[in-house]
């Protein structure tokens, strides 16, 4: 089956529904705003859905929040995933027609979890779900674009197929709830500071957590979110009253984030929910994962009670460990005041971010890239050391002993191998990460990097965006 079409009035509730009575394995490619969504259907049933923004960011994201209960699912094996699948370079928009049509890297790494035992096949079904309703809000807010429906090239390895109609009825009802804080809050990407306000006293306000103090650095809420191990929505709410308040500024999302669709306006939704529904649906992990029992027959009944995941639509399980629950918060939606102050009041001098908790060194003999470097953390208050000289550097990274090390792999009197390889050697920094930041893009210095110890892979360019990433995968 081979059909495209140009809309500029997209309806994708509509088209996915269509789609959903199709017997045949289809691949959904739409594309908008430079950003393309990829959805793949068989027998009208949803078994995969990605989009072309930081496809590896998002599978992390989702991982660590399954690592909380998957022991298995430990950093180390994290790094090793995106060193073996994570293409070197990221398109916007994908050039080769065959590329979209064939296995997406992501999934191929979630498949290759199962096949090492780190991911039980049920729990990687619960993962494809979060990343798939993700994937979906974000679908159902584009409004103008292009599309073409074509067969994949090659079959996706099943490993779970998902009702259409119930991804769309939680996606609207997060979407209902996201709502809630237009017009302070239009994306989940958006990242919030902390402002000193002289006319805010501390009794108007409850108390932030220590630990979202800590990270209100220019991380976005999706990400803070993950690393306080909440949902983005109650997350949200707790940050509502101080973004009102004026307590707390939102800067936009940064490129790539920056080019996904907006929430503004109700028109996606199929019909208006009442507030008490929203409050009603669970913001966190849904119910099935809360109580888990070890037997595959009530496994697959747990499960089938919310994604319809039955006998036929999920891979063989074996006996499954117990996975506890994400804490739950009631979420009220917020009332919105009219004493609100003005959005467009930009970040000075007077943002607040808590202490110099995270301390990074990094090593380059250009000046240049330790400028940027520098310019990129610093004004996010990390502490950041910066030596230029290679054959000086071990004994300041003694001195310093930072919590993540930049290396530069290319310098002159000693390259970056050897000098991980002497880091490596001395205990203090044994579990220190240490990323390589590179122009070579090859997989034997990947092999290499990854024999002397490296944790991780910048490469040249990179954007503020991307080491704010290796940032988060690392030191959080």
């Amino acid at each position: 089956m081979n059909n495209s079409g140009v809309f500029t009035k997209l309806r994708p509730i509509s088209l996915l529904r269509q789609l959903s009575n199709c017997s045949d394995s289809t691949c959904l490619q739409a594309l908008s705003n430079s950003v393309s969504w990829s959805i793949y259907l068989e027998q009208g049933r949803i078994t995969y859905a990605t989009h072309s923004v930081e496809p590896f960011d998002r599978l992390e994201r989702h991982l660590r929040r399954l690592s909380h209960q998957t022991p298995l699912l430990t950093s180390e094996v994290r790094v090793q995933l995106r060193l073996m699948f994570e293409p070197d370079s990221h398109t916007q928009l994908i050039e080769n027609d065959s590329n979209l049509r064939s296995h997406p890297p992501e999934y191929q790494a979630i498949s290759w979890l199962v096949s090492q035992q780190h991911l039980h096949s049920t729990q990687a079904a619960v993962l494809i779900q979060e990343l798939v309703q993700e994937v979906i809000e974000s679908f159902l807010l584009i409004k103008e674009g292009t599309y073409e429906l074509a067969e994949p090239l090659d079959r996706i390895p099943m490993i779970c197929r998902l009702d259409v109609e119930k991804i769309l009825e939680h996606c609207q009802v997060r979407l209902k709830e996201w709502q809630a804080f237009v017009p302070q809050i239009c994306s989940p990407y958006q990242r919030p500071y902390l402002l000193i306000n002289s006319k805010i006293e501390e009794k108007d306000l409850p108390k932030l957590q220590p630990d979202l103090t800590n990270w209100m650095k220019g991380f976005s809420l999706c990400h803070l979110a993950v690393i306080l191990n909440q949902d983005e929505i109650q997350l949200a709410h707790t940050l509502y009253p101080y973004i009102l308040k004026g307590a707390i500024i939102l800067h936009e999302a940064d490129p790539p984030y920056d080019k996904l669709p907006k929430i503004f306006e109700e028109r996606f939704l199929r019909r208006s929910l009442s507030a008490a529904e929203v409050r009603a649906t669970p913001t966190l992990l849904p119910k099935f994962i809360r109580e888990l029992v070890d037997t595959k027959k009530e496994v697959n009944t747990t499960l089938s009670s919310y994604l319809d995941i039955s006998e036929e639509n999920i891979a063989p399980v074996q006996q499954l460990p117990q996975i506890s629950p994400y804490p739950k918060e009631n979420f009220q939606e917020p009332t919105i005041s009219n004493n609100i102050n003005p959005t467009s009041q930009r970040v000075t001098s007077a943002t607040i971010t808590a202490q110099k908790v995270h301390k990074i060194v990094s090593v380059d003999d250009s000046p240049t890239i330790l400028k940027e470097i520098s310019r990129f953390l610093e004004n996010e208050n990390f502490s950041v050391v910066t030596i230029n000289d290679p054959v000086k550097a071990v004994l300041s990274i003694i001195r310093h002993k930072p919590d993540l090390i930049l290396l530069d792999l290319n310098m002159l009197g000693i390259d970056g191998y050897e000098l991980c390889r002497i880091i490596r050697n001395n205990s203090i920094f044994q579990n220190t990460p240490i990323i390589f930041v590179t122009g070579n893009k090859g997989i034997v210095d990947k092999v290499k990097a990854k024999l002397v110890g490296a944790s991780g892979y910048l490469t040249k360019p990179f954007t503020r965006a991307e080491l704010l990433k290796i940032v988060f995968m690392h030191l959080t």
